[in-house]
């Protein structure tokens, strides 16, 4: 009810404050904490026959509803709906795809004309500033105090939600807290409407409602003392009941770790990119904070002192954080500054330093837990793949992509895909395509996209790897998984030395097998000439024989590809259009 009044009340605000569809989907999409599919694309996903009928039955069985009109759809809407202009099912709705000289184009629908036209670029400073930070709560604050006319839909848009959510309370959920993680669940939003409220100043917002005139439930005048509907006391998360007037601990929540009610107490060590938190059970956990929590410098060395740390006086460690991704990779624009200066010295200690601390992950003398979740990609990849166990959120999107970025994975993962494809060869058995298919996944970048997709690609491992269907409860398993491993004896593992590589009775069918996706205009010649190093690698060199080699000789031999690759010039145009775009180049 509350995430269909939010949908109705954008486009009555639409109306009102002469935006576009773009502008809208601009304005509520990632930047503040809603999917990337923002409003009106949600609208044509969904159907937009849909949500007339879910409006209308509101507005038949709510006739108490103190906004009830808002549930009234405007008469753009049933034109769209006669036409049948319902969204993807219909073929059309508030966007449009067309093809056109051999080019795709999505157009975008004027509802004051009802006319498609080409998508007009929006850009708002305040939408830029907001962007720059990597915090929801400090993004939405930038968003509701701009000038522009985005600050003014932002705060008509918080203010009337924040309004209506008061007076559903409780009538439909006796616990605001309910109501938030409702909408985070069904609605895909990243914080509930109360918590956002906190996030603006409880005090503030509300001062303000009463300046609009807006009507709010009597609870929320009983107690206009209230300072937050949410806070932390004894490292417990707590929210407002407005029956007893008292702070409540959130039921189950004594089952969840959340890294902020743990801080700063329990901070042992951080620097600016990452923090060492002490969760309890002599279990430490390195939290990333870099944006999009990328491994650059101070990461790796976080994740060093969390290890030795953890040597010496806890039980293991937990690699996990509560931010909106696991880890998108390796710092790219780091790397990139170096190719381009030619500091090759300095690129070179920097992936020797990462290779030494996933290596350190793997044979430190405690557990190591990685407590993956959305996207894992790159580094973040390579991190879990060397972890003594991975517990896995079920919306885990994780891969080696870094052949998107014009370069093979660098930190072990191709030699941990040559490892595990030599652990999977049996006596008499072809060996060819278990290799080709480690082969394939790496060179065509493909992404699990959900934790039991990664155990069908060989990233998650059966037996050592789980999963975690309750995102909130992903700390504690890994947590308990970190006390489990430490319980039955962990002993510190010896490096390989036994991995057979194939050299060159492998190298010649996965190489023939890249230039037959070249001649059929499946891959660049670029991309041709990166899976040439890729094969390279993951088949030990050019060997006459397969024989054992050791993961130090594969770390090696993956270094001098990925470096040799950052020479390209097409390498660092991939690289390049990731981080000013962040979509891949095919060149």
């Amino acid at each position: 009810r509350i995430g269909v009044f939010s949908i109705l009340l954008v486009f009555k605000l639409m109306q009102e404050l002469g935006l576009t569809v773009e502008e809208i989907d601009t304005m509520t999409g990632p930047v503040s904490g809603r999917p990337k599919s923002a409003t009106f694309r949600t609208c044509d996903v969904v159907g937009i026959d849909t949500l007339v009928k879910v409006a209308d039955n509101l507005y038949q069985d709510c006739p108490d509803d103190e906004s009830r009109e808002f549930y009234q759809v405007p008469e753009f809407i049933r034109t769209m709906i006669n036409n049948g202009w319902i969204g993807d099912k219909g073929g059309q709705g508030f966007y449009k795809k067309v093809k056109e000289n051999g080019k795709s184009e999505i157009l975008a629908l004027n509802v004051n004309t009802l006319e498609y036209s080409p998508q007009n670029k929006t850009r708002f400073d305040s939408i830029g500033k907001a962007k720059q930070s990597d915090d929801l709560k400090e993004r939405i604050r930038i968003l509701y105090s701009a000038k522009d006319k985005v600050g003014e839909f932002t705060r008509a848009f918080y203010n009337r939600l924040f309004a209506y959510a008061t007076h559903r309370v409780p009538e439909i959920a006796d616990e605001t807290y309910k109501i938030d993680e409702a909408l985070k669940a069904g609605f895909g939003w990243e914080i509930g409407v109360f918590e956002a409220w906190d996030a603006l100043g409880t005090e503030q917002v509300t001062a303000e409602l009463s300046k609009q005139e807006y009507s709010t439930n009597n609870w929320l005048a009983e107690n206009s003392e209230l300072k937050s509907f949410y806070t932390v006391k004894d490292q417990t998360r707590k929210f407002f009941n407005q029956k007893t007037g008292q702070y409540e601990a959130i039921p189950g929540s004594s089952n969840y770790i959340i890294l902020e009610t743990l801080k700063p107490k329990k901070v042992v060590w951080q620097n600016a990119g990452c923090s060492i938190i002490d969760i309890g059970d002599d279990v430490l956990c390195v939290e990333f904070h870099s944006k999009m929590n990328t491994m650059g410098g101070e990461v790796i060395q976080g994740i060093n002192k969390g290890i030795e740390l953890a040597e010496k006086n806890y039980a293991g460690v937990v690699i996990g954080n509560d931010g909106q991704n696991f880890s998108a990779g390796a710092n790219l624009g780091m790397i990139f500054m170096f190719a381009v200066e030619q500091e090759w010295d300095e690129l070179n200690f920097a992936i020797s330093a990462f290779q030494k601390t996933m290596m350190r992950a793997r044979y430190s003398s405690i557990p190591v837990v990685a407590a993956t979740f959305n996207l894992a990609l790159g580094g973040g990849c390579e991190l879990s793949l060397h972890a003594d166990a991975v517990q896995a959120s079920a919306e885990t999107y994780i891969g080696l992509v870094e052949f998107g970025a014009g370069v093979i994975p660098g930190g072990g993962g191709t030699k941990e895909f040559a490892l595990r494809a030599s652990d999977s060869y049996y006596n008499g058995d072809p060996e060819l395509p278990l290799l080709n298919e480690r082969f394939m996944t790496i060179a065509t970048a493909k992404v699990a996209t959900s934790a039991h997709e990664a155990f069908d690609l060989g990233i998650l491992q059966k037996g050592k790897d789980r999963i975690t269907m309750n995102r909130q409860r992903l700390l504690s398993d890994a947590k308990e998984r970190v006390l489990e491993l430490a319980n039955a004896g962990y002993t510190q593992p010896s490096q390989r030395t036994d991995i057979k590589v194939l050299g060159r009775s492998a190298l010649g069918g996965l190489l023939a097998g890249a230039y037959a996706m070249q001649q059929a205009n499946y891959i660049t010649e670029y991309d041709l000439h990166i899976a040439q190093k890729l094969a390279h690698v993951i088949c030990g060199g050019d060997l006459s024989y397969p024989q054992l080699v050791s993961e130090q000789y594969l770390l090696n031999l993956e270094r001098e590809a990925f470096l040799s690759l950052l020479g390209e010039r097409k390498t660092l145009e991939r690289i390049q259009s990731l981080i000013k775009t962040g979509k891949p180049l095919r060149n």
